[in-house]
């Protein structure tokens, strides 16, 4: 939303502009089969605006009118330089940090749109569809194709995935994003999502972790 600013695991702000973000859905076979989706020959992209972006702490708004509304856990890359074209050398030069994120999804507002053969973005790109957590720095993590997260709900887990599940791992998938969106200084990559999504309720607990590295908390509430 308008008051976010990029953070660090220490709670200070990181010195990036606030840049789009850019979502790849069906990364994870096991969330295709849950939702009964093709599999893609190619990353599947689509973006948020900046205004989608929320912090993941504290009170968390989702849509109260608009029916249900679900969590998808993914792992956020932060990047710090612009890439056009890049080979993974460059991508992992590129990145600044990792942290966690939602992508939010109004999941009978995307079945009616996918039905009638239109885009996401109504489902995918509204306001505060896109709570972050705090950013690790990328020299904290020794390999990125092996990270674990978590999503607990009400003290129960919901989606548990390590990146070595990924049909595109991180370094392969953001050179592909960056042959089609050239990425600026401050914009993040959403990762995919594993099985586990499901709808969120006003006043659910959420409490998602990264490794061991990172954790982030928030509570569901109810916004018009």
């Amino acid at each position: 939303m308008s008051d976010y600013v990029h953070q660090d695991n220490q709670g200070q702000p990181v010195g990036l502009p606030v840049g789009k973000i850019v979502c790849v859905g069906r990364n994870y076979l096991d969330h295709i089969q849950e939702l009964n989706n093709e599999v893609p020959d190619k990353p599947l992209l689509f973006i948020k605006p900046s205004t989608s972006l929320q912090r993941f702490a504290g009170d968390l708004a989702i849509p109260a009118d608009q029916g249900e509304c679900h969590n998808e856990l993914e792992v956020a890359v932060l990047i710090k330089n612009k890439l056009s074209h890049a080979q993974p050398a460059q991508v992992k030069e590129a990145i600044w940090g990792y942290g966690l994120a939602l992508d939010l999804t109004l999941r009978e507002v995307q079945s009616d749109l996918k039905a009638k053969g239109q885009p996401w973005e109504r489902a995918k790109a509204f306001d505060g569809s896109c709570p972050v957590s705090d950013f690790i720095p990328a020299a904290r993590i020794t390999d990125e194709t092996n990270i674990d997260f978590t999503l607990q709900v009400n003290q129960s887990v919901r989606q548990q995935g390590n990146t070595k599940m990924m049909m595109y791992p991180i370094a392969e998938l953001i050179g592909e994003i960056s042959r089609v969106f050239t990425l600026l200084p401050g914009d993040i990559v959403l990762t995919g999502t594993p099985k586990g999504v499901g709808p969120l309720r006003t006043g659910d607990l959420l409490h998602a972790s990264l490794s061991d590295l990172l954790q982030a908390k928030a509570s569901v509430v109810s916004r018009d």
